[in-house]
C-alpha cells in the first residue's frame, strides 16, 4: 500500500477498532506493543505528509499547543446537577413523589448507575467529528476543555458504530470524566518522588488534569469516561432529533451511545421496578472498596424518557433522578484547640484545629462549629475525642464527642469577650446565635472579607486580586477600604513579593474595568448583609438612584420585592455607620454606572403586577419572557401564590399551572403574552 492517504486511512481505522475494543467492550485484541507500533507509524506518515493529518486522528490524543485561558460555552441544553437523598425512607418518598406526579401506582422502571466521583462534561459531536468538550461549570455556562478531552483515550474523536451512517448531524453526550484508582496512586508516587505536591484524592486530581493549560499534561494523567446521558441531539440549525434517533428508554440510549464509540459503566443496570433499587445500592456499597475508580453513592433515574418529561425538572435539577450517597465517612480525632475566625460581616465563627484525619479521600484538619449553640449541643471542650464526619462526602463536620475517652485536662471552649483580631467589643444582636465584632471595616478581618467580597466574579470581577494579595495588600496597610483598590498604582504593585510587572499591568487594568459598573453590581459589592444579588437588583430597580437606597425609611425598602423587615434594618444600619458612609462616598466619586431611567405610568403599564412563568415556551426563552415583562413594569415571581395576577403556561406546566387553577389567576398561553409584548411594542 504505497499511497500515504490509504496508509493513514488503514492505520486511523485499527487504531479506533483497538481503542474501541478496549476502553469499549473491554476485549482487548492486539498486545500493547502492537498499539505502539501503529501509533509511531501513524505520527511518522502524518508528519511526512502534514496535510494528511485531520482533527480526528488517534495521533491527536498525545496533546497539542499550551492554551493561555479557557473560554466559556454556553450549554444550548442546561446541565444539571442532582439531588441527594441519604437513607431508604428518603429514597422511597422520591419513588412516591414521581408516582404521585405521573398519577400512577405502577411500578417505575429504573436505569441504576455508580455516582462516579469525577467531573461531569459534554461532548458535541458535529457530523461524527468531536468539535467540543465543556465542564458543567453553572450548568447554563461551562469551560472549554476541548484540547484536553482530546487526549483521553476513552473518548473517540469520531463516532463508530453501527449507527455511524444515520446518526443526527449534532450529538451532545455527557459524562463523567475521572481518574481510575491506580492511576492516581501512580501520579502521586511520581509527585512524590520529585517532591512534588501530592493530589488528595482522585476527583481533585482529575479536576486539576482537567483544567491543565498545557494538554500535553492532561495527557500524561490517565483519565478515563464514562457516559451517563444524551444532551442536544439534531441538526446544525438547531432542530431537535433525538425521538428519531434514539430510543425512549434511558438504558437503552446508554447502550447506543456505547455502539457510537463511547463507553459506559459497566455496573449500569436496568431494574424492571424500584424494590430492586436497594439491592442494587448494597451491591454496590459491598463493591465499592473493590471497583478500580472512586464512587460516593448509586444514581436512580425513571427509565422512560416519556416519563422523564412529564415528571420534569425543579430549580437545577431533574425530578426524576436522584442520588442515593452512601453513609458519609467518619474517623476518630482529638480538638487540638478551638480558634475563632471574623467573617466579612464581623461574624465570630468559632473553628476546631483538629489532629489530622484522613476521612472520605481528604486528610481534614478543620472543622467549623458554626456557634455558641452547637458547640453547647456538642458538650465540646479542647482535648476531647470526637467523631469527625465528612457530610455528604464534602463539608466536613464533628458528629459528637467521645466522652469515655475525654481526659482529665480536657478545657472548656471560652468565646471571646472583645474581637479576636481587633479587640473591638463584640455583641450578640438580638434573635441572633452569632457573636459579631462591632468594629466594621476599622477590624483588619472584616477589610480584608469586604474587599474580597468588593472584588469577587458576581460583584465588581477585579481578575488579578486573588485572596492572598488582598490579604496582603491589607498587612502592609497599602489598602484599608474597597476604594483604596482604585488609588494602588502600577508601580505599588510590581514591587510586592510575588508580584510581576505584567501581573501589576493585568491587576491595574482589570481595576480601570471595574470602575464602569451597574447600580445593582455596586450595591451588591458594598457587601450589606443578606443584600444579595437579586435583593441588589430589586433594589437600583426600585430606587434608580443610590442617594434614593442611602435615604429610605424602613417601609420605604420594604416596599421593595423580596425585602423584608430584617432586610430593610441591615440596610438602614449599614447607610448609619459613619465608615461606611465615607466609604461609600468615596467608591461613588471613584466609579460610575448608566443612569437607570425612570419610566413614567404609561410606560410601566403592568406595575403592581405578579406574574409566575412555568412550561417550556417555545417562541422565546425564559429570560426573554422575564426581561420583556419586567420592562414593562411587572414583577416576575418563581412561585405561585394568592398575590399573583397572572401565570404564563409553556408546554408541559406542571404543579404551578395546577396550583393557578385552584387559586383562581388568570393562565396566559405564549401565545397570549406574545400579543401582550406586542400591544405594547416589546420586540424580543
Amino acid at each position: 500500500m504505497s499511497n500515504p492517504t490509504e496508509q493513514i486511512n488503514e492505520i486511523k481505522k485499527l487504531i479506533n477498532q483497538y481503542n474501541h475494543q478496549y476502553y469499549v467492550l473491554d476485549e482487548p485484541s492486539v498486545p500493547d506493543a502492537e498499539y505502539d507500533r501503529l501509533m509511531q507509524a501513524l505520527i511518522a506518515l502524518e508528519q511526512e505528509n502534514p496535510t494528511l493529518k485531520t482533527t480526528d486522528s488517534p495521533s491527536q490524543k498525545v496533546g497539542g499547543l499550551a492554551l493561555k485561558a479557557f473560554t466559556q460555552v454556553t450549554h444550548q441544553l442546561p446541565m444539571l446537577s442532582l439531588d441527594n437523598v441519604f437513607d431508604l425512607a428518603d429514597f422511597n418518598s422520591f419513588i412516591k413523589r414521581n408516582k404521585e406526579r405521573l398519577h400512577s401506582n405502577k411500578a417505575l422502571t429504573l436505569c441504576a448507575e455508580p455516582k462516579l466521583d469525577g467531573l461531569a462534561v459534554s461532548l458535541r459531536y458535529e457530523k461524527g467529528i468531536l468539535v467540543q468538550a465543556a465542564t458543567r461549570g453553572d450548568g447554563a455556562i461551562g469551560e472549554n476543555i476541548t484540547e484536553n478531552i482530546r487526549t483521553i483515550k476513552s473518548i473517540p474523536l469520531k463516532l463508530i458504530g453501527v449507527l455511524e451512517t444515520d446518526y443526527p448531524e449534532v450529538v451532545e453526550v455527557r459524562g463523567e470524566v475521572f481518574m481510575p484508582k491506580a492511576s492516581f496512586e501512580q501520579l502521586n508516587e511520581q509527585a512524590k518522588k520529585r517532591g512534588d505536591k501530592i493530589f488528595a484524592n482522585p476527583r481533585n486530581a482529575a479536576a486539576g488534569s482537567l483544567r491543565q493549560l498545557d494538554s500535553k499534561i492532561t495527557a500524561k494523567r490517565n483519565l478515563a469516561f464514562y457516559a451517563y446521558s444524551l444532551g442536544f441531539v439534531g441538526n446544525l440549525q438547531g432542530d431537535e432529533l433525538t425521538e428519531e434517533f434514539f430510543e425512549s428508554s434511558h438504558y437503552q440510549r446508554l447502550c447506543q451511545i456505547k455502539l457510537l464509540g463511547l463507553p459506559m459503566c459497566p455496573e449500569v443496570r436496568l431494574l424492571s421496578n424500584e424494590n430492586e433499587s436497594e439491592a442494587f445500592y448494597q451491591n454496590i456499597l459491598s463493591k465499592r472498596a473493590a471497583l478500580s475508580y472512586e464512587i460516593d453513592g448509586t444514581v436512580f433515574k425513571v427509565d422512560d424518557i416519556n416519563q422523564q418529561k412529564r415528571l420534569g425538572f425543579v430549580a437545577r435539577a431533574p425530578r426524576w433522578a436522584i442520588a442515593y450517597k452512601f453513609p458519609a465517612q467518619e474517623e476518630l480525632t482529638t480538638v487540638e484547640d478551638v480558634e475563632f475566625q471574623v467573617g466579612r460581616t464581623g461574624a465570630i465563627t468559632p473553628v476546631a484545629r483538629l489532629k489530622p484525619v484522613f476521612v472520605g479521600g481528604v486528610t481534614v484538619s478543620n472543622a467549623t462549629l458554626h456557634n455558641q449553640d452547637e458547640i453547647t449541643r456538642l458538650g465540646l471542650k479542647i482535648s476531647d475525642t470526637v467523631i469527625i464526619r465528612r457530610a455528604g462526602d464534602v463539608i466536613p463536620q464533628i458528629v459528637s464527642v467521645v466522652l469515655a475517652k475525654r481526659p482529665e485536662n480536657a478545657r472548656d471552649v471560652v468565646f471571646p469577650s472583645t474581637c479576636p483580631v481587633c479587640d473591638s467589643d463584640v455583641a450578640k444582636p438580638e434573635g441572633e446565635a452569632v457573636l459579631r465584632c462591632t468594629a466594621g471595616l476599622f477590624c483588619p478581618a472584616q477589610r480584608k472579607e469586604a474587599i474580597k467580597h468588593f472584588s469577587s466574579r458576581k460583584a465588581h470581577d477585579i481578575d488579578g486580586l486573588g485572596d492572598k494579595l488582598v490579604e496582603q495588600l491589607v498587612d502592609e496597610n497599602m489598602i484599608n477600604t474597597p476604594a483604596d483598590l482604585f488609588n494602588l498604582t502600577e508601580v505599588q504593585v510590581s514591587t510586592m513579593e510575588r508580584m510581576g510587572q505584567k501581573s501589576a499591568t493585568k491587576l491595574i487594568t482589570s481595576l480601570e474595568k471595574a470602575k464602569n459598573t451597574t447600580l445593582a453590581k455596586f450595591i451588591y459589592g458594598l457587601g450589606i448583609r443578606e443584600v444579595g444579588e437579586a435583593t441588589a437588583g430589586n433594589l437600583a430597580a426600585h430606587f434608580y438612584t443610590l442617594t434614593a437606597i442611602e435615604e429610605a425609611t424602613i417601609e420605604q425598602l420594604q416596599a421593595v420585592p423580596d425585602v423584608g423587615e430584617v432586610v430593610a434594618k441591615n440596610i438602614i444600619n449599614f447607610f448609619k455607620e459613619s465608615h461606611n458612609i465615607s466609604v461609600v462616598s468615596a467608591l461613588a466619586e471613584l466609579m460610575s454606572w448608566p443612569d437607570i431611567v425612570k419610566k413614567s405610568a404609561d410606560e410601566q403599564p403592568l406595575a403592581e403586577q405578579t406574574f409566575v412563568l412555568t412550561g417550556t415556551l417555545t417562541r422565546m426563552g425564559r429570560s426573554e419572557a422575564k426581561a420583556g415583562l419586567q420592562s414593562l413594569g411587572a414583577k416576575v415571581s418563581g412561585s405561585v401564590s394568592k398575590n399573583t395576577h397572572y401565570l404564563v403556561a409553556g408546554d408541559k406546566a406542571g404543579s404551578k399551572l395546577t396550583k393557578a387553577q385552584d387559586l383562581g389567576v388568570k393562565v396566559l398561553t405564549e401565545d397570549e403574552l406574545i400579543a401582550l409584548f406586542t400591544e405594547h411594542n416589546i420586540t424580543l
